[in-house]
């Protein structure tokens, strides 16, 4: 048991004195500053599903001797339940880590992550050369560690476990570049999170060069610095696999006498936040879903024959885009734009409609379109409170719900027609 304990740790633990506490309902354990006294708390974690560590600095265990293991406590460690264990506001030497994630490998976790954690120095992976790990997911967020260029080796030596790692996510690090041999390791991995890093365009090329991250189905570079509509698709189009890619928060611009062939298998595209005032072309053709909303958009004429999502809320649209150039959609969103009225008989079939936060005009038919459109259900979040209406005057400020839209009043010509052809018929009964 001491040397599940050890590895529960973190590898070897803390200054401060602390505790763990379990919480049996969610089945997560959390430990803050774990000393030699207050170990015995650790205990209580062995029935959770996931433990985290908070708080402490390992450099003073970076010389404690650790053995290999007897076939007893490589039995203890594959009967724990952990599936998840979190590194929190740590500093991790390196060549401690190095050192003792080989034993992960007699356990059941699954999932790796460290948050806000400094990584020190170097460390020498090559007792961890053709060795396979049960985790699939890895997760770094706020990490401060040395660059990975020039550590191809390091990588090379856990080739064996990274060949079959299934998600990475490596966010708000300042990572800067990706080394091509790096990618070419990940020859599983089906996940990639980069975002609120600062990936430029030039680097981005060399990340993703040919044969790397060949099974990758989501890439996301949320926030980084990318500039170029176009340098981004010339990086990203050796991803055959490539299903969905976010490129939100970033400033983009296009050049227009560049051109490039996106992924066949693309399908999700975000672009929101990314300052566009018009829509950058081209767009991967077999698109399912697309998301080009908090841009300054005035237009969007554009044709996606697939195209089943379009969110295109916080922009500066006066009219909504042609859904006729859209057959497959049944979501559009449109909230907080510059839109006066909903074309009823184009927008009538879709499934989920939302436009709240637009300055309505509220004759007959702008809010009979509205108040027909949501009572069939199909009409979004923020109806009624958030549908108001700009004009006539006198319903300025009124919700579009309340507007009458009665037969009598929308449509009298409807109404006196019929009664005048009575009328008629009646005097020449009488006749």
């Amino acid at each position: 048991m001491n040397v599940a304990v050890l590895l529960l740790l973190g590898l070897g633990f803390l200054e401060a004195e602390g505790r763990c506490f379990f919480n049996r309902t969610q089945e997560y354990c959390v430990c803050y500053h774990l000393s030699q006294e207050t170990v015995s708390s650790i205990i209580q974690c062995l029935a959770a599903s996931v433990v985290e560590f908070q708080g402490g600095e390992l450099e003073r265990y970076v010389a404690f001797p650790i053995s290999d293991l007897d076939p007893s406590s490589i039995e203890t460690l594959g009967s724990l339940l952990i599936r998840k264990i979190i590194f929190r506001d740590l500093l991790v030497p390196e060549i401690l880590l190095a050192r003792v994630l080989k034993f992960f490998s007699y356990t059941q976790v699954r999932e790796l992550v460290f948050e806000s954690c400094i990584f020190k120095g170097r460390g020498n992976w090559e007792e961890m050369a053709n060795k396979d790990l049960p985790i699939l997911s890895l997760r770094f967020h706020n990490v401060t560690s040395a660059l990975l260029t020039g550590r191809q080796q390091d990588f090379s030596s856990l080739s064996s476990w990274l060949g079959t790692l299934q998600e990475l996510s490596v966010t708000g690090s300042h990572v800067t570049s990706l080394p091509c041999g790096i990618g070419r390791v990940f020859r599983a991995l089906l996940f990639l999170d980069l975002a609120q890093n600062s990936l430029g365009d030039e680097s981005l090329a060399s990340a993703f060069c040919s044969g790397a991250f060949p099974q990758l189905q989501v890439l996301s570079l949320q926030g980084n610095n990318l500039t170029s509509y176009h340098r981004v698709c010339e990086s990203v189009r050796l991803l055959p696999e490539l299903q969905h890619l976010d490129l939100s928060q970033n400033k983009l611009t296009a050049d227009p006498s560049s051109s490039c062939q996106w992924p066949v298998a693309l399908q999700i595209f975000n672009l929101s936040a990314t300052g566009l005032d018009e829509v950058l072309t081209p767009l991967p053709p077999s698109l399912e879903v697309l998301d080009m909303s908090c841009n300054h958009l005035r237009a969007v004429d554009i044709s996606l024959s697939s195209l089943k999502k379009l969110f295109l809320s916080q922009n500066m649209l006066r009219a909504v885009p042609s859904v006729r150039n859209f057959p497959m959609l049944d979501t559009l969103h449109l909230d907080n734009n510059s839109i006066a009225e909903l074309p009823w008989d184009e927008v009538k079939h879709l499934w989920d409609v939302a436009a709240a936060g637009n300055p309505y005009n509220c004759s007959c038919s702008g809010a009979g379109g509205l108040q027909a459109l949501a009572a069939t259900g199909h009409l979004g979040q923020g109806w009624p409170q958030d549908y108001t209406c700009q004009s006539p005057p006198g319903y300025r400020g009124r919700l579009v719900k309340d507007v009458p839209v009665s037969v009598l009043r929308c449509n009298s010509a409807a109404v006196i027609a019929p009664v005048c052809v009575a009328l008629a018929l009646l005097g020449v009964a009488g006749a």
